[in-house]
């Protein structure tokens, strides 16, 4: 399996990335929330504001329709996508 790493200095991956935006992430803060990624040196955060686009925003539109207990359950949904990849924590 091909792994293109988006941020080196916490091995994150362009998929863990795309799997936390599909998850409700919408900017770098959010994605950095719960991998780290852009933390450390920095470097990766353009990177990671282009994997993310300019498309529409679950959680923004949520919080715009003052909805925030689906905020907190797409907040949820985050935090229990953040746990690491199996062949990555196989090994640590």
């Amino acid at each position: 399996m091909n792994r293109v790493y988006v941020c080196s200095c916490f091995g994150i991956t362009d998929k863990q990335v795309k799997d936390h935006a599909a998850a409700g992430a919408c900017t770098p803060r959010q994605i950095a929330s719960v991998t780290k990624a852009g933390t450390d040196c920095g470097s990766c955060v353009r990177t990671i504001q282009g994997l993310l686009g300019r498309g529409a925003c679950p959680r923004r539109e949520l919080l715009e329709k003052g909805d925030g207990a689906a905020v907190l359950a797409a907040d949820t949904r985050l935090v229990s996508a953040a746990e690491p990849e199996p062949a990555l924590a196989e090994a640590a």
